[in-house]
């Protein structure tokens, strides 16, 4: 992962930042005194914003320099995106006020915002799948009625952006076959292209790779170099530390704290967001699992186009411990959850579920999951985790909402509903604790712990869990770390998935890592560390080979025999073995 020391002074932040994008030339001389000498870039002063009884934002001041990278963190609810939705225009100040480069401005839309040279990348972009990259770049700024000179123009201008920046994206590919960090670069560029000087980004790295987060921070990187300032809204403090100059730290709509990132670390940090210390690491107690409630052989997943997603997958769980399954987002952990719960059929192979018998033979749905005493936390919370048109308590019943509980003689008992809901929003601390409102309105972060504290709350025998923590703030990684924990002393089997190494080697028992939709490397977490789980994750078959598998099982065992790489087409010249995908840490 990209990482930056803090420099001992500008002098050596210049060269620094220079070795670590390691592209384009030397600073302007003198860039560095004028961005010193030069008005902030973005001031507020006094912003206050209220939603009827709720104080979003109370009386905020935030200076962010030129040419800086600002990171802003909270909790979730703690009104970060509430304050930067001011900022872009979505949200009007009920009091307070706003300079740009010194100047007092008035804000009242996202055009006036952009006008202004602010730019905003959303956590859910904001592109259309059907039109071309340059399509969606000049959405409304196509240059007049003449479309074809506009497209051209544009193209132009785009090319320069891209070689400047290093957003290296085809403008003629369609979106919706972009990866999600080629969907962020286009969005990146969509801001320049209008002339920002100024860019929001909100949670930018929650769905990306490894490698997508190490190409964004160049990007970023790049972007401070030329003087543009960037404000970084994100839930994780590595991030914070490895990338921003300053900090400042929201709780509960509160601005509490300002810190050069070169004075602080993620400890106070984490303090200063949830207003208590927060324990980073779980200390959990070793664990004896017990009998077999998930053994799955040989499951293959074939999509539409051919495509092998899924490879000859085998493993087993066992009640009481936590196995973890880590690799690069793309190589087939989400086919194997989709497998296991139902969402997705097998092509061949098969699996036994708490004494079940599923194959491509005998098929198996979510519901019958939920009938064997399972449970399932989505990777994708919009997509399988919840409707987001329903309210919150609609949501905290969803694939539960037949069960007695929820149901009078004829109709829906709602008073139950509601008041399920509104324990679920008290244990897991969901905010705002409004069943009533919209999903859609909730942030990411409250989505996440209302699906969490919906499947938990069903104390199930064997838990399948993607991301447990995407998009979730420091304090509620704690507590969602430690309600797995608990589950798991309890007797639960849990499989987790997630590209959080940090996250992985804290939960889980023992490690799978899925390369290119095979298991190629089983390790305990004992014996691991980010860098052997890195070497694996990019098929580095000698690490692999050093993998300590204690359980002597073989349906345990990962497969060891190496990965199958594409063919290469022939044209006579010689051809090369493809080069293991690089990890950054």
């Amino acid at each position: 992962m990209f990482r930056r020391k803090p420099p001992a002074n500008s002098e050596t932040k210049a060269t620094c930042r220079t070795d670590l994008l390691n592209a384009g030339g030397p600073q302007t001389p003198g860039s560095d005194e004028r961005l010193r000498t030069a008005p902030p870039a973005i001031e507020l002063k006094g912003i206050c914003k209220s939603f009827g009884a709720v104080r979003a934002n109370r009386n905020i001041d935030l200076v962010v320099p030129q040419g800086t990278i600002h990171g802003i963190i909270g909790e979730n609810g703690a009104g970060k995106s509430t304050l930067m939705s001011i900022l872009y225009g979505f949200y009007e100040a009920d009091q307070g006020c706003i300079e740009v480069g010194g100047s007092a401005v008035t804000i009242r839309s996202a055009q006036d915002a952009i006008s202004r040279g602010i730019g905003m990348v959303h956590q859910h972009f904001m592109l259309i799948d059907t039109f071309s990259v340059l399509e969606n770049v000049i959405l409304g700024s196509e240059g007049g009625g003449l479309l074809a000179a506009g497209k051209k123009a544009a193209g132009a201008v785009l090319a320069g952006l891209a070689r400047d920046y290093g957003l290296l994206v085809d403008i003629n590919a369609q979106v919706g076959g972009l990866s999600v960090g080629d969907r962020q670069r286009v969005e990146i560029l969509k801001a320049l292209y209008r002339g920002a000087r100024v860019l929001i980004l909100d949670e930018p790295t929650g769905v990306l790779t490894p490698q997508e987060t190490d190409q964004l921070f160049r990007i970023l990187d790049a972007l401070r170099q030329e003087g543009v300032t960037i404000l970084l809204i994100t839930h994780k403090l590595q991030e914070i530390m490895a990338i921003t100059d300053g900090v400042s730290v929201m709780r509960a709509g509160v601005m509490v704290a300002h810190r050069k990132t070169a004075e602080t670390n993620k400890e106070e940090l984490a303090e200063l967001m949830v207003g208590r210390k927060v324990r980073l690491d779980m200390n959990k107690q070793a664990t004896v699992p017990g009998e077999v409630l998930l053994q799955a052989r040989d499951l293959t997943v074939v999509d539409d186009r051919g495509v092998t997603r899924l490879d000859a997958v085998s493993l087993t769980l066992r009640t009481g411990e936590i196995v973890g399954v880590a690799g690069v987002s793309g190589n087939g952990q989400s086919e194997l959850l989709e497998v296991l719960s139902g969402v997705q059929p097998l092509s061949s192979g098969s699996f036994t579920l708490a004494g079940r018998e599923v194959s491509s033979d005998r098929p198996f749905s979510g519901a019958d999951l939920r009938a064997l005493g399972a449970a399932h936390i989505p990777e994708d919370r919009h997509r399988l985790g919840l409707v987001t048109r329903f309210s919150a308590a609609e949501s905290a019943i969803l694939g539960y909402q037949s069960a007695a509980a929820f149901n009078g003689p004829l109709l829906m008992d709602q008073v139950a509903v509601t008041q399920h809901c509104q324990d679920l929003m008290t244990e897991f601390d969901v905010r705002p604790p409004d069943p009533e409102i919209r999903s859609a309105n909730l942030s990411g972060g409250n989505q996440q712990k209302l699906i969490i504290a919906r499947e938990l709350s069903q104390d199930p025998k064997v838990l399948l869990i993607g991301q447990p923590t995407r998009g979730v703030d420091i304090g509620a990684i704690e507590f969602i770390h430690r309600q797995i924990i608990a589950r798991r002393d309890a007797g639960c089997a849990i499989l987790m998935v997630s590209v959080e190494l940090e996250e992985i080697l804290s939960l889980a028992d023992r490690i799978l890592v899925m390369f290119e939709g095979r298991l190629i490397g089983e390790v305990a977490t004992a014996d691991a560390d980010e860098r052997l789980l890195g070497l694996m994750m990019a098929n580095a078959q000698e690490a692999a080979d050093k993998a300590i598998v204690k359980d002597k099982d073989p349906a345990n065992h990962a497969v060891k025999t190496p990965v199958k790489q594409p063919e290469k087409p022939t044209g006579g010249a010689a051809q090369t073995q493809p080069t293991a995908k690089r990890v950054h840490l």
